[in-house]
């Protein structure tokens, strides 16, 4: 009999050594490999199906000779979703989301088997019963689909002996780390079964042209566990971010081969689920009785969609002797750099004050066009002085205190005058090849940040 194969891989990035390290070469971390049998002495090759069969093999053909076709995709019956995987669920297609415990996934897929038209979905749970899917299934809805069926099942052989009875066109497996494969002899949640259960998975899909959704969880650190070859073999990567203490919720496209990746979708959590947010300016921006001091309106984008957002600085004296910054949505290093230029070019002397920025609605926005409006949001609580509420901006700000053009400016103003400002701030290299006359707001554009601070602080 032959003898076992085993090899030593490493529990935080997945790298593997035919000997124990005490350092992974990879991630650089310490004492994260462990032993694990990746084969067994009688194992067959691993494949999603019980009977063998015979498959063609591919030979090299000339890019001039491939016929190009567009994906046959399927909606989901949820518009934030669509958006986010690029105009609906591609057939055939892998796609694994993450996120922090309690976020809201088990009840997105939930929501989606219930919820999608004329199609037969298997939910896969390996982490909950029948009866506490039940119970969700009727929290979200009073009427649930005859086609949607639940398998609490945790073995690959087993599960994909039911698909082969049901013939499903839509699995949702949660999670990915709960399932184990009879041809990996290792706990469930290991690298090596991670990645071998992923891999039955995308064979099934590939051939069988069935969509699969899969669960996964994340690290202490915001990454997806496992393997990081496991967000290589997907074909989609989604992350659902948000607070569990707050209402709404975020889902980013990190990865995605058949549309554009940074795409965002909203979602408001509520007893019955999650709601889809089709206008998130809307509740980006709080509602105010009088102006307030230290608030900018910005214009940013996330993927193909355009929305404003609320900037909030608070600007006090530092108690403590030590000034403190603190950033919330937004980069702290982009901050003092912000910091540093109104220090530097425009005379304020904010290195005794403590710095405080939050962007309202709980979201992370990297979009340098956001630059004006945290500068403005900053000067305006130093100073106390209210900017008014129908001013918005979108420009970025360099080293030297120049108001840099940003991409797509049309679609952001567009936006700002859908919403109702009457002024929008852009650098004046942004106003070359704009017809003004289709816009009904003021589009004022600058080139330093004294003349924009000029016009509201005087």
């Amino acid at each position: 009999m032959a003898k076992a194969k085993s090899s030593y891989f490493c529990q935080s990035c997945g790298y593997e050594s035919a000997k124990w390290l005490g350092k992974c070469p990879s991630c650089n971390q310490w004492n994260t490999f462990v032993e694990e049998i990746v084969e067994k002495s009688s194992a067959k090759v691993p494949s999603w199906k019980t009977s063998s069969s015979t498959h063609r093999s591919n030979v090299p053909s000339q890019v001039s000779t491939i016929v190009s076709s567009t994906e046959k995709r399927l909606s989901t019956s949820d518009q934030e979703l669509d958006r986010v995987l690029g105009g609906g669920l591609v057939t055939g297609s892998v796609t694994l989301i993450g996120g922090e415990p309690g976020i809201g996934k088990s009840t997105l897929m939930l929501q989606l088997a219930l919820n999608i038209d004329n199609k037969k979905v298997l939910y896969i749970s390996g982490e909950e019963s029948e009866q506490q899917i039940k119970m969700r299934a009727e929290r979200i809805t009073s009427t649930p689909r005859a086609d949607c069926y639940i398998l609490t099942e945790t073995s690959t052989q087993n599960i994909f002996k039911q698909i082969e009875i049901l013939e499903p066109e839509i699995i949702i497996v949660d999670s990915i780390q709960t399932l184990h494969s009879a041809h990996i002899e290792s706990t469930p949640g290991s690298v090596s079964q991670v990645r071998e259960c992923t891999a039955e998975l995308l064979r099934f899909a590939k051939e069988t042209d069935t969509p699969v959704f899969l669960i996964g969880h994340i690290t202490k650190d915001g990454a997806i566990a496992g393997p990081k070859i496991l967000e290589h073999m997907v074909d989609t990567v989604l992350q659902f971010e948000g607070d569990r203490h707050h209402v709404y919720r975020i889902l980013r496209s990190i990865k995605n081969r058949f549309g554009a990746a940074a795409e965002m979708g909203i979602y408001a959590m509520n007893s019955t689920g999650l709601r889809e947010v089709s206008n998130p300016s809307e509740i980006l921006l709080s509602q105010r009785d009088e102006e307030l001091s230290g608030i900018a309106i910005s214009a940013t984008l996330e993927g193909a969609r355009p929305m404003l957002i609320e900037t909030q600085a608070l600007v006090s004296i530092a108690a403590y002797g030590t000034p403190q910054r603190s950033a919330t949505g937004f980069d702290t290093r982009r901050m003092n750099m912000l910091l540093a230029v109104l220090e530097k070019r425009c005379g304020f002397k904010l290195s005794t004050r403590d710095v405080f920025l939050n962007i309202a609605g709980g979201i992370k926005v990297e979009d340098p066009a956001i630059d004006l409006a945290i500068i403005v949001a900053i000067i305006s609580s130093h100073e106390d002085i209210p900017v008014s509420s129908k001013n918005c901006f979108a420009a970025e700000v360099g080293l030297s205190g120049e108001i840099r053009a940003v991409n797509r400016i049309d679609q952001r103003i567009l936006e700002a005058q859908k919403l109702g400002f009457d002024k929008i701030f852009v650098s004046k290299f942004n106003l070359k090849g704009l017809v003004m006359e289709k816009y009904s707001i003021e589009v004022i554009g600058i080139s330093k940040i004294e003349d924009v601070l000029s016009i509201l602080f005087g």
